[in-house]
């Protein structure tokens, strides 16, 4: 019987907590890992936080049905979809954790031991075909069955890529690339290794393993590989890839892609894929995906459909956008996503989700509540962070650099199509480098 932990309760923000930054014990990482989970629940300020990994991104009808009646019964009736593909139930009650832990427990989305279920980070491409998918699922295996496994951190990341190159770009800390010869590349620390592709999972392991024994020799608590020292490039990650048995042969870093995430509308190979309006969705809303014969929730805070053509692909479409999902690419709300904000988050500033728009200019917008900038995109986007008093801060983060402007939001303003109102003149800056819970 896996048992809930209680909710965490909230602590007073220290200076730097939540951000890497380098104590004067040479220490990155001063306390524990506080990441929560679906059995150690995070007290929020709108109740009870529980975040529910799902390491191939795949779930079933049975366990949407789930999910939704766990947020009606014990939740305020909503799911949140992070940048990592995960779903949070938001404003649990007291005492709810060892119900929720049943529920979830019966509908397959609990490991076999509690140890385990904070470290099944993984972000798997939502268009993958059958291989790709094996491979993951055989390595959310091997981390549930060793008990070394439960050293990594809530954050460590890994990606399992079909080769397009939309899940390698996300900084996962190991990755692997599947290759036109049904082999994959591996990628950690700097590292590029051409892998057989049953060897695949067990190599992504010995990565994971390589970290665990460079940041207990570097001993400064780092729980990310750019954490290390030299950003981990003294890794053995090929002495692990050895003792795993496992055949690599280094190779040459692949050259950058620049593969966008599956885009709202119907898609070839017999997919439809939805947008989550601001990364949430009311149970009616998930349960609005059914029938179907399963649900991928990606990390771009939206949902894929798999084995849906023709008509019968049209027809869902319209039903989902009738249910309140972004389904065209052109929408001016696809690409919009913000933080939790108030009254959720005591560290926000605003009530974000109310303020949250679109703003123009053809990048991924995200709103944030404070300098923590939670779940943001990576790559180019607009970031906006509220200053108090209803202003934000506008810098828009590119290659090239960055500019900053403020805004003035009115809450009066009918049209979600049109940017607040401009009180200050662009102010051109050099680049910001926002630190985020849900990136690290």
């Amino acid at each position: 019987m896996l048992a809930a932990m209680p909710p965490e309760s909230p602590k007073r923000p220290q200076p730097g907590e939540g951000h890497i930054r380098k104590r004067p014990s040479g220490r990155v990482r001063d306390r524990g890992d506080a990441c929560p989970g679906a059995l150690k629940l995070h007290r929020a300020d709108d109740g009870a936080l529980a975040r529910l990994r799902l390491p191939t991104g795949v779930l079933t009808e049975r366990q949407i049905r789930v999910l939704a009646d766990a947020a009606d019964r014990l939740g305020d009736g909503r799911l949140s979809l992070t940048s990592r593909g995960n779903l949070e139930l938001r404003g649990l009650g007291e005492g709810c954790g060892l119900g929720l832990a049943e529920l979830l427990r019966e509908a397959g989305l609990l490991p076999a031991s509690e140890a385990h279920e904070r470290i099944r980070n993984m972000v798997v491409s939502p268009l993958a075909g059958p291989g790709v998918q094996a491979a993951a699922r055989e390595l959310d295996a091997l981390l549930c069955a060793r008990a070394w496994t439960t050293g990594l951190s809530g954050r460590f990341l890994f990606a399992v890529d079909d080769g397009r190159g939309d899940v390698a770009a996300l900084g996962a800390d190991v990755t692997l690339l599947a290759a036109e010869d049904d082999g994959f590349l591996l990628a950690a620390a700097g590292r590029v290794y051409r892998i057989a592709g049953p060897d695949a999972p067990a190599a992504a392991l010995a990565a994971a393993r390589a970290f665990l024994s460079a940041a207990e020799t570097a001993g400064t608590g780092a729980w990310r590989i750019a954490e290390l020292p030299r950003a981990g490039r003294e890794m053995d990650v090929t002495g692990q890839l050895a003792r795993a048995g496992v055949a690599a042969a280094p190779a040459p870093v692949p050259p950058t892609r620049s593969c966008a995430p599956p885009p709202p509308g119907l898609l070839a190979g017999g997919f439809v894929s939805v947008l989550a309006r601001l990364g949430r969705v009311t149970s009616d809303q998930l349960r609005a995906l059914l029938p179907a014969p399963e649900i991928r929730v990606t990390p771009w805070r939206g949902f894929v459909l798999p084995g849906l053509a023709g008509e019968a692909a049209r027809s869902r479409l319209m039903e989902l956008a009738a249910a309140g999902y972004v389904t065209e690419v052109h929408s001016p709300w696809a690409g919009v996503s913000a933080c939790t904000g108030r009254p959720g988050c005591a560290k926000s500033l605003a009530d974000v989700r109310a303020d949250a728009r679109p703003v123009g200019g053809g990048l991924p917008v995200h709103w944030s509540g404070c300098e923590r900038r939670c779940g943001h995109p990576r790559g180019d986007w607009v970031d906006m962070v509220a200053t108090g008093e209803g202003a934000y801060r506008q810098t828009v983060h590119t290659r090239a650099g960055g500019s900053e402007v403020m805004f003035h939001v009115k809450h009066d303003q009918k049209d979600p199509g049109l940017a607040p109102d401009v009180s200050r003149e662009t102010v051109p800056g050099p680049r910001t480098r926002p630190t985020s819970p849900q990136q690290r």
